[in-house]
Formats: structure tokens, C-alpha cells, sequence
């Protein structure tokens, strides 16, 4: 294998170029990067990251603390941070915090042995002795998924997403909308299932609209929302003309109950959901889409911008844009 002497030689420039060349520590021109990544590249030369880390202070290592893998959303985001890392150079740790559980282990154990030059926290919801934590191990820490105090975070507006998604269907004149709502406990989703349930509720009381009985809780899966839908379904003296699902998967699970019931989408039933998830097309679905693999790459450039700068992000969430995307699962109330 070649060494950092070899590549120096046939770049035509001394050792220690080379090596700020390639670790990304000191000054050197661009063209004498590209120079040296191009010798480096024909004779199979690879940099120690240790080496790397010694003389830069960095590790180029990102860990990322997350609740779920398989779920669509966590799945993109994670799409969107891995590509942009790698962009960069950079390498990515994986830690699973699972929801509801306390994350002592992850931060005592994992995150404290193991050095990383900075931190996202994906849809989990630290409490403020976590991100006394965080902040304590000298690394900067960006969240996705809502806002926490004490930490920058990438989000959508959920409140605010959710109120529009209800006024949808009231200005199709639907006045019986039950809410199908994750209920993930305090410490997933930065409380997800609550704010957009909010937005929900601020929109009915907007119209002089009740809530009573119209709430009905879910985990924000598929199979969980085809259950709950079944429920809210079979009262045909009850029976709500539209649905506002507090994720698209939940919507899709609405969906399917209400074609096994025989109940025509949207004829007689309107469904909306949050997310633009990956079949939301394929069922018709009107949505918000929210695309959580563009903030997956906002958040790594929000948290690359502080490594380099030596310092926290300021405190606060930045919105990440939405759309409106109508489709054939909503239409005006029966009668209308």
C-alpha cells in the first residue's frame, strides 16, 4: 500500500501539503487539494482517519440518535443525512433510542466513549437534563423533527400544518371530521401526535365545531390506522364524512378500512393526512408533503456550518417549507 511519502512525490509537493491537503486541517490552495486527491486516488492511497483526527481535532464522524429505522420517515431523513455526510467526507454512527425509554445509556455510555464532531437528534425529544448532557459532551447538537429549547432544530410547522389541513376539509363543507392521532408517548416525535391534534383542535373551534368523541388515538402506522379507522367506521349512525389523519400513514390505514367497509372514498367519506409519503399517490391521497429527505440535508448543513465554526447553532427551529398536494381522497360533503 502506497504511502502519504508516495502521493507528496508524485504531487510534486512536500509531506506535510499532502497531508493538510488531505485531512482538511491548515491552508492549502484548491488546486493543490485536487492535485493531491488525484495522486493519492491513482496510487490507492487512503488517509488514516486517527492520523486525520490528530492533526485537525476532528473525527469526521457524525452520531445520530434516532427512535425507529424501518418507518417511512425516519427511513428518509436518514437518506437525506447519510447522502449529504458523505458528500462532505464525513461518517455516520447510528444510535437507536427507543421510544418512551430513557436514553442514559446512549448518552453515558455510547456518546460520551465514543468521540463524534457533532450530533442530530432525529425526532427525539430530550429532557432538559439530556440536553444539559449533550451540550457537556463539547459538541455541537442539531435536532429534526420539532422544536426543543436549548438545541437549533429542523422541523415542519405542525400546529400550523394540521389547522390548514382541517380548514381543508371544512371549506368543503364537512362538518362531522374525526381526528385519527398518534398517541407515542412524551418522548418521541418531539410531540408530534399533540401539535398537529392541536392544529386540529384550534381549526373545529375556529369553525364552532365540536371535538367530542372525534379524537381518536393511533400509533402512526399503517395497520394502527386501518384499526381505528374500523372503529370509527362501523357506527353508521355516527359515521364522520371526513377524516383528518395526523400522518399519511394513518390516512392510508383509513383508506383501506373504508374500502373493506364498502364506504366510497370520497364520495362518502374525504380523507386528508401530513407527510407526502412514498404511496400517497398510489392511494389517491391528499396530503401535505413535508419532505423530510431535503430536511435530513438541511440538518447536516445546519450542523457542518457549526463544526466549522467552532460553536452551537443559535437556539431556535427553522420551518421547513410545505405543500398542498390535493388528490382524489377529498371531495365536498355528501349533500353539499
Amino acid at each position: 500500500m502506497s504511502a502519504l511519502a508516495d502521493v507528496a512525490k508524485l504531487a510534486g509537493v512536500s509531506k506535510s501539503t499532502a497531508s493538510r491537503a488531505l485531512s482538511g486541517g491548515g491552508y492549502v490552495s484548491e488546486q493543490t487539494r485536487r492535485t493531491v486527491s488525484s495522486a493519492a486516488a491513482k496510487l490507492g492511497y487512503v488517509a488514516s482517519p486517527n492520523a486525520a483526527s490528530l492533526v485537525t481535532g476532528r473525527t469526521k464522524t457524525i452520531g445520530v440518535m434516532i427512535p425507529f429505522i424501518s418507518r417511512w420517515f425516519f427511513g428518509e431523513v436518514l437518506e437525506g443525512i447519510e447522502s449529504e455526510l458523505r458528500s462532505h467526507g464525513y461518517d455516520m454512527t447510528l444510535y437507536n433510542v427507543h421510544p418512551n425509554e430513557r436514553s442514559d445509556d446512549v448518552f453515558d455510555y455510547f456518546l460520551a466513549r465514543k468521540r463524534f464532531d457533532g450530533i442530530i437528534a432525529v425526532a427525539v425529544e430530550p429532557d432538559d437534563a439530556d440536553i444539559t448532557h449533550l451540550h457537556a459532551l463539547g459538541r455541537p447538537v442539531v435536532g429534526i423533527g420539532g422544536h426543543v429549547p436549548g438545541i437549533a432544530s429542523i422541523a415542519i410547522d405542525d400546529v400550523g400544518i394540521a389547522r390548514l389541513a382541517t380548514e381543508h376539509l371544512i371549506s368543503l363543507g364537512h362538518t362531522n371530521i374525526v381526528h385519527l392521532g398518534g398517541d407515542a408517548g412524551p418522548r418521541t416525535d418531539f410531540s408530534v401526535p399533540r401539535t398537529r391534534r392541536l392544529g386540529y383542535e384550534q381549526a373545529m373551534a375556529a369553525a364552532a365545531l365540536s371535538t367530542a368523541g372525534r379524537i381518536s388515538d393511533a400509533e402512526m402506522s399503517i395497520p394502527d390506522g386501518y384499526e381505528a379507522a374500523v372503529d370509527v367506521l362501523t357506527d353508521a349512525r355516527n359515521r364522520p364524512t371526513a377524516i383528518f389523519a395526523a400522518c399519511d400513514e394513518l390516512a392510508i390505514g383509513a383508506i383501506i378500512a373504508a374500502r373493506r367497509l364498502g364506504i366510497d372514498v370520497p364520495g362518502q367519506l374525504s380523507v386528508i393526512g401530513i407527510d407526502g409519503h412514498e404511496c400517497a399517490a398510489m392511494f389517491s391521497l391528499t396530503t401535505f408533503e413535508q419532505s423530510p429527505r431535503e430536511q435530513g440535508t438541511l440538518v447536516v448543513d445546519t450542523l457542518l456550518r457549526s463544526i466549522e465554526a467552532n460553536e452551537n447553532p443559535p437556539e431556535g427551529v427553522t420551518f421547513h417549507p410545505t405543500r398542498l398536494k390535493v388528490r382524489n381522497s377529498t371531495s365536498a360533503a355528501p349533500g353539499r
